[in-house]
């Protein structure tokens, strides 16, 4: 099972050192670009990526759910695939 590309751009994302993140890696979530638990429902073969922070500081976390290196963007949103995908696949609905 392929995830839902939630978003064509990166998060922005706040974080605090030594704090549990949940970043959801199907797509989804209604909480972008933490998990909301909807993958128990929509996507039982995909697990969120948990994470702790070693420093305070702001994060570019991954949209399009297609990074090589999760939960951060590494620039895959850029490609045609996802750029050509329109933001109703069934995540939206």
């Amino acid at each position: 099972m392929e995830p839902c590309i939630a978003a064509k751009h990166p998060f922005r994302v706040d974080v605090k050192s030594g704090q549990r993140y949940s970043w959801c890696a199907c797509g989804y979530s209604k909480k972008q670009p933490f998990c909301d638990g909807s993958h128990k429902a929509l996507a039982p073969k995909i697990s969120p990526f948990r994470f702790i922070p070693e420093q305070d500081g702001t994060l570019l976390l991954c949209g399009c759910k297609h990074t090589s290196n999760a939960p951060y963007c590494d620039g895959t949103h850029k490609q045609d695939f996802v750029q050509k995908v329109p933001l109703t696949c069934p995540c939206y609905s």
